[in-house]
């Protein structure tokens, strides 16, 4: 018998019918014997309606008032599935995260898990019955109701399955497996059979959407097996072959890990660039400038700085596409105060991205991916590297041909 948590995104919950498929594919892995958890998130599109409608009433939601009102959509689903469950035979009850006490701190919108109270789960469990989560939600010390930000289901759906030491989370969403890169520009991109941990990270912070970030750092941490699953498959598919199919997040020890140099091509299309030019070369003036950047809450991506000239240079970043004005006006005020010649920038840009944790031991994949832009007349613009990842900013027009050109260079459409 294992212990599995299997979460269900918004689209898979996303009607009366889906509920039900849901339910069925619950009661099929229940009833081959194994202990099930369940995390649902909200119906699709209704935490967006929610917050729309707090916002009618206060332009700026007191973030207390706005977790009352955002955790209600969870609720909402978690008694729709569990009576669902019941319908079919299999007990079932739900919770909500105070319910179980998934405590957090308080910042409220964006809080982080501190601790599950596991003994009301664990007792469900030796009695035969689903516990149903809430996803996305928690209490706080003071009794008051937190949520984790936007995605918080599937870190809802990690923790439960670390507390409880689960044997797999399985996260269920409209796609089928994490691909080589995203099919609708490539359509040859390939569905991965497995990718470790760190692999899956980089590519989430690259601009994957198939998993929220926070879930895959708390699943590396605490070394909680995790699958992504399509539930759009047949809720009666034979249990033998749903269990292997998807794509499985690992580690790198794990025997069965694909051989491959290079996972995939990652890309972020909102990405913009700020260069102040004639920097004085001195200490401290790359705080000068990011310090204010980072006081307004404005996260710096990737940086360059040119090699000094009669004692002066550039400085290049990189910011969010949103935050790009704001960084803008940030940096303007700046540059005379650091006797700095002028600031450009250029928000008609978009990053580009090998992963793979082949890198480590294989040469060459840095002038192989310069070479190949190159021979499509593709300028980079800036570049970073890490262990697992080469990144490439380039001009945003040249976004599809340059992920296409990567993936067929690397041989990323062929089985491995």
């Amino acid at each position: 018998m294992a212990l599995i948590v299997q979460k269900f995104g918004g689209t898979s919950v996303g009607s009366v019918e889906r509920i039900r498929n849901v339910a069925m594919r619950v009661a099929k892995w229940r009833a081959a014997g194994n202990q099930v958890v369940v995390v649902p998130s909200a119906m699709a599109g209704e935490t967006n309606r929610l917050l729309a409608l707090a916002r009618e009433i206060q332009p700026n939601p007191n973030p207390r008032e706005l977790d009352v009102v955002a955790s209600t959509g969870e609720q909402v689903t978690i008694g729709l599935l569990a009576m669902a469950l019941t319908e079919l035979g299999v007990k079932a009850r739900s919770y909500t995260g105070a319910q179980v006490r998934v405590l957090t701190d308080s910042a409220f919108t964006k809080s982080r898990i501190v601790a599950i109270d596991q003994d009301r789960l664990r007792a469900d469990l030796e009695a035969g019955i689903v516990p149903v989560v809430a996803g996305f939600q928690g209490i706080d010390a003071e009794g008051n109701i937190t949520t984790l930000g936007r995605g918080g289901s599937d870190t809802s759906a990690v923790a439960l399955a670390a507390t409880l030491k689960a044997d797999e989370c399985q996260i269920y969403t409209d796609v089928d497996g994490v691909y080589t890169t995203d099919p609708r520009i490539v359509p040859e991109a390939r569905r991965l059979k497995t990718i470790t941990f760190e692999e899956m990270l980089e590519m989430a912070s690259l601009g994957s959407k198939v998993l929220q970030i926070r879930s895959v750092e708390f699943a590396g941490k605490s070394r909680v097996r995790l699958r992504v699953l399509s539930s759009l498959t047949p809720p009666d598919l034979p249990i033998d072959e749903e269990a292997v199919s998807g794509t499985l997040i690992t580690f790198e020890e794990d025997e069965n890990m694909e051989q491959a140099t290079i996972s995939g091509v990652a890309f972020n299309r909102d990405e913009a660039k700020i260069t102040v030019t004639g920097v004085p070369d001195r200490p401290g003036i790359a705080y000068a400038i990011l310090g204010p950047i980072a006081d307004a809450n404005v996260d710096v991506d990737m940086i360059i700085q040119n090699a000094s000239v009669a004692g002066f240079t550039d400085f290049s970043f990189t910011v969010h596409r949103n935050d790009y004005d704001k960084a803008m006006s940030i940096v303007r005020k700046v540059t005379p105060e650091i006797g700095a010649k002028d600031v450009v920038g250029d928000n008609r840009i978009c990053k580009v991205s090998m992963v793979g944790v082949g890198m480590r031991s294989h040469v060459g994949i840095a002038s192989q991916m310069f070479r190949t832009l190159a021979e499509e007349g593709i300028n980079i613009e800036m570049i970073s590297t890490s262990e697992i990842k080469i990144s490439a900013v380039v001009n945003e027009k040249y976004l599809e041909l340059a992920v296409r050109v990567l993936h067929r260079a690397f041989s990323l459409d062929q089985p491995q």
